[in-house]
């Protein structure tokens, strides 16, 4: 396992003063590693995916904390698009790659940022940590458990700092709900609201914003376009004859590489609630759909998806037929409720606002992702929280193609008596691809 350089200089009497006057080269070497990053240095980021969020202006840019130097794409337009826009916003020639592996170990890149379809995120944070680099990870962090148990694995053996792209349980106002994460956080953990608890994710929280994303049948073979590596795209998925709307944008409505709304933004949603349930260790035991039956291979719409934890808490994601279902709680206990815009119904407490500035804030965390990689210490929403979220979404997905409730076990991350829903965890991968998850 790759040895903290921190505590390396410590057990080495050289203390970490020296970080900010040995050059990189030097405390690489200590360390046994050739790549670090010194606190005085810029760090460098290379991007894998240029065709929609990693071209964001959030995600495409350079500072004088961190500098964009390469970028990588299949698809010769987009990966040409992404080269303009650095000569364009930065006065900069990106290094372009079209082979994700060849920006992966490119040793002018200190992170490498994964805004690829979903089969993708991870075969190539695997390779990425063992290549020494730090990851930003778009979201859902995998397509399926098996993966994410790979990530947290090769994270920390090879000991990089890991963030998932998903932000609601820091500052942002959830989508349509009004309010931070905070005040919900310190209303649940000061037990007014009672338990267990139910949490509703309706349309009016615009958790309906990509519901209808799913994919389509009888899709008839098309030519590949001259710009698209097709083989290259699809990497470890099964091989399916070409057609536009398994690619790009709407990827995301086939199984073989997500899950539709519910992968593409359910762990938006449900990460920030293992937060303010105080379940960032756990999972649910049971998950119940209600949906039609689903195509072997279209990922196609649902009702409802109830998750079901020991301790009786609960998380609904309403579906179809939920888009105007008026006035109905985010959060309920036994003792209150709290509706959008943090409305609270809670008997005895005639002030809400006032009631939380009583209550403690919640624990300090690590927000600064740049910071984290310069001091090695672990991001708010690591590779181990971020799968435990992840792994919610993808119980959801395998319940929902089933069709059919399953049970799960929280200490063997395994499902209960269901040989059909376990093959789902490690699916198989096309050559050569599995042999970049071997650990």
């Amino acid at each position: 396992m790759a040895q903290n350089r921190r505590e390396f200089l410590k057990k080495a009497g050289l203390g970490v003063g020296l970080f900010t006057i040995l050059p990189r080269e030097v405390l690489g070497k200590l360390g046994g590693n050739t790549r670090y990053t010194a606190p005085s240095d810029q760090l460098t980021r290379g991007i894998i995916g240029t065709g929609g969020i990693g071209m964001s202006g959030l995600h495409f840019a350079s500072d004088e904390r961190c500098r964009l130097v390469a970028v990588c794409d299949v698809d010769k337009y987009h990966l040409r698009k992404a080269l303009d826009a650095g000569v364009e916003r930065f006065n900069t020639q990106l290094q372009p790659y079209k082979d994700w592996r060849d920006l992966v170990h490119d040793p002018n890149v200190d992170i490498v940022h994964i805004a690829t379809p979903s089969h993708w995120h991870g075969i190539m944070a695997v390779e990425a940590a063992k290549a020494g680099k730090d990851i930003f990870c778009e979201k859902p962090m995998t397509r399926t458990i098996g993966e994410g148990e790979k990530v947290v694995k090769a994270v920390h053996d090879y000991g990089r700092i890991f963030r998932l792209d998903t932000w609601f349980r820091f500052t942002d106002t959830f989508y349509g709900l009004g309010t931070t994460v905070e005040p919900l956080k310190k209303l649940v953990d000061s037990g007014v609201l009672g338990w267990p608890l139910t949490v509703r994710i309706s349309a009016s929280t615009g958790f309906a914003w990509k519901f209808y994303w799913t994919g389509k049948t009888g899709l008839v073979q098309q030519p590949i376009p001259e710009e698209l590596d097709y083989d290259m795209w699809l990497g470890p998925a099964p091989y399916k004859p070409y057609h536009p709307h398994r690619v790009h944008q709407t990827f995301r409505g086939y199984w073989d590489y997500e899950s539709g709304g519910l992968g593409d933004m359910g762990q938006h949603y449900i990460d920030p609630v293992q937060y303010i349930l105080g379940k960032d260790d756990t999972y649910p035991v049971k998950v119940e759909v209600d949906a039609p039956v689903q195509d072997a291979d279209a990922v196609g719409i649902w009702r409802k998806i109830t998750y079901t934890y020991a301790d009786g808490c609960r998380i609904i994601l309403e579906g179809e037929g939920f888009e105007s279902s008026g006035k109905v709680p985010y959060i309920e206990g036994p003792n209150g409720k709290v509706y959008q815009g943090f409305e609270c119904d809670i008997p005895g407490v005639q002030n809400p606002q006032a009631f939380l500035n009583e209550l403690p804030a919640p624990a300090p965390r690590h927000t600064d992702f740049l910071d984290c990689v310069r001091t090695r210490q672990h991001f708010a929403l690591d590779e181990r929280i971020g799968h435990h979220s992840c792994t919610i979404v993808n119980i959801g997905s395998a319940a929902l193609r089933l069709n059919r409730t399953l049970n799960f076990d929280p200490d063997t991350c395994r499902f209960i008596g269901d040989d059909a829903a376990n093959a789902l965890i490690n699916q198989p991968m096309r050559t050569p691809w599995a042999s970049y998850m071997s650990l």
